[in-house]
């Protein structure tokens, strides 16, 4: 768990501005307009992430574990889609949803404190 809390992500030579913090949680809690829009909300994120990743080293760590976090989601949510046709995909959806839920607030809160974060079970699409 600790690993997810406190990755292996460069340590910013300054602390964070407010600022800073502010649009990374931004970008967190874009993954969330993926319940109202669908898979626009990845094009949300990433019109966020791009638009400010030079500006900071934080925002653009946390743009990107975003990014790689909420194509992984998207790809679980086909896989568990494709399951439905055989109803065991049933008993996922709901757990995907909590899951994802809960994932991306933690993201928010520690980019909210300054903090880095790595999202479990994600794949890493987009490297740094």
């Amino acid at each position: 768990m600790s690993r997810f809390i406190d990755p292996d992500a460069p340590p910013a030579e300054v602390a964070p501005s407010e600022g800073d913090r502010t649009y990374s949680m931004l970008i967190h809690l874009s993954g969330f307009l993926s319940y109202a829009i669908g898979p626009f909300a990845l094009i949300v994120t990433l019109v966020l992430w791009l638009a400010r990743k030079d500006d900071s080293a934080f925002i653009n760590d946390h743009g990107r574990e975003a990014m790689n976090y909420n194509i992984s989601i998207w790809l679980y949510a086909a896989i568990i889609c494709l399951l439905v046709l055989v109803t065991i995909g049933l008993c996922f959806i709901p757990a995907l949803v909590i899951f994802d839920i809960i994932v991306v607030i933690l993201a928010a809160v520690r980019a909210s404190s300054g903090a880095y974060y790595r999202y479990p079970v994600t794949i890493r699409f987009i490297s740094g």
